[in-house]
């Protein structure tokens, strides 16, 4: 189906989770979250008619969310069921790794194809430091695991933060030269909740490039990120780039939060209910969400925060 603007909306992201064994501090509060009732939330069935609903409007590609997704007792069902539902073509995840060495396999013999781990740092101090409570050698062990399952593809995503990890860009780059895998710096966003960085933190991705100068185009994959690898890569060096330039007018993507809500922008405040709505009403609810989705999110810096009014935790990394 596509929104007003002509763009084709074929990529639903799927939060099945709030909760996270990890305290990112671009993402959560130190506290966590206030933990919702049962019944506020999504129940497996419901997401699974949200997705078949989406798809019947030309939904192709699922990428489950969190939150931490792998927390979720049932994400292997989730998984499966949401794999087997006719026209999702793609099932993909974004998860912090930790717990993916006792899941890697049975979430690509459930039909996950590719993965992508959050990564920041390879400095175990500064992983414990940004994550709250984290070790850095279960989120590499979490990296090999993906590796030997067999996945697709697999992707390392970074937030580059300003006087954190901006040091380590060669380093964390480097990671394409051993593996086959994709590491995609993303300029972090000023979410309402991330008042703790200070201006500095807020960098354009152009400063990778500068310190990479070896770096050579890539092909594209049709995705966000503008690709680059080393001569000797065995994978792309990708640049995604939500501040200094965005790529609004070629957002094809609606998400669905834990507790039901399907958010067009990520950056808006606007959001449409599903929760307890047949699948005919649900239908109404997305073809709602995607005429109405906006534009452009607009300007966001240091000042203009995001609009989104949630945590990253809350809408879905």
């Amino acid at each position: 189906m596509k929104d007003r603007f002509e763009r084709n909306i074929t990529y639903l992201r799927l939060s099945v989770t709030e909760l996270c064994n990890l305290r990112c501090r671009y993402c959560m509060p130190e506290e966590g979250v206030c933990k919702k009732k049962h019944e506020d939330m999504l129940r497996e069935d419901e997401m699974i008619q949200a997705v078949e609903t989406a798809a019947a409007l030309g939904i192709k590609k699922v990428r489950i969310t969190g939150g931490e997704p792998l927390v979720k007792k049932n994400i292997l069902p989730i998984c499966r069921r949401v794999a087997a539902v006719e026209g999702i073509e793609e099932v993909c995840m974004t998860t912090n790794g930790i717990l993916l060495p006792a899941l890697a396999k049975q979430l690509r013999e459930a039909g996950v194809q590719r993965i992508n781990i959050s990564l920041d740092t390879l400095d175990e101090k500064k992983y414990a430091q940004m994550t709250r409570r984290g070790e850095l050698r279960q989120a590499l062990l979490g990296l090999e695991a993906a590796l030997d399952a067999g996945f697709e593809k697999v992707k390392v995503n970074t937030v580059l933060i300003g006087g954190f990890n901006d040091d380590e860009i060669p380093a964390l780059a480097g990671l394409t030269r051993k593996y086959p895998i994709d590491v995609r710096f993303i300029e972090l966003m000023p979410m309402y909740d991330s008042g703790e960085f200070s201006p500095e933190a807020f960098l354009s991705n152009d400063i990778v490039l500068e310190r990479l100068p070896e770096l050579v185009p890539a092909t594209a994959d049709g995705g966000v990120a503008k690709l680059y690898r080393f001569p000797d890569g065995k994978g792309n060096v990708g640049l995604i780039s939500p501040i200094s330039a965005h790529f609004c007018q070629k957002c094809n993507r609606l998400r669905l939060t834990a507790d039901g809500k399907l958010k067009p922008c990520l950056h808006s405040s606007g959001e449409y209910p599903i929760k307890g709505k047949t699948m005919e009403e649900m239908l109404e609810q997305m073809k709602r969400a995607i005429l109405e989705k906006p534009e452009c999110h607009g300007a966001l810096s240091y000042g203009q925060p995001s609009g989104a009014k949630r945590s990253m935790n809350q809408i879905g990394g």
